[in-house]
């Protein structure tokens, strides 16, 4: 088996806006819990660097999903090329719009 190639990483502007607000809300209300679900999405994204189309498909326009498990957030991404991009992290209680 050959080696892993990390892929690049890139935030849309919406996806940005959603993780900075989610993890300022928890903050408010448990700063080690916030620490904890920022602790827990990088490394998911670590994992997705190196294992891009390890999420689940969407039939939506190619995109993917993965959710964070033990927290109730879902991180959906699209993979372009050599690079995994970050559409949304929302909580699993809203719908996406």
């Amino acid at each position: 088996m050959g080696k892993v190639r990390p892929v690049k990483l890139r935030y849309t502007p919406r996806a940005l806006r959603e993780v900075k607000r989610a993890i300022s809300y928890i903050g408010e209300r448990s700063p080690e819990g916030a620490r904890s679900v920022a602790e827990r999405l990088n490394g998911i994204l670590i994992f997705l660097q190196e294992h891009p189309f390890a999420g689940t498909s969407n039939s939506y326009k190619g995109t993917r999903h993965f959710f964070m498990k033990p927290y109730p957030y879902v991180v959906h991404y699209q993979v372009v090329g050599a690079e995994v991009v970050i559409l949304r992290f929302r909580h699993t209680s809203r719908k996406v719009i």
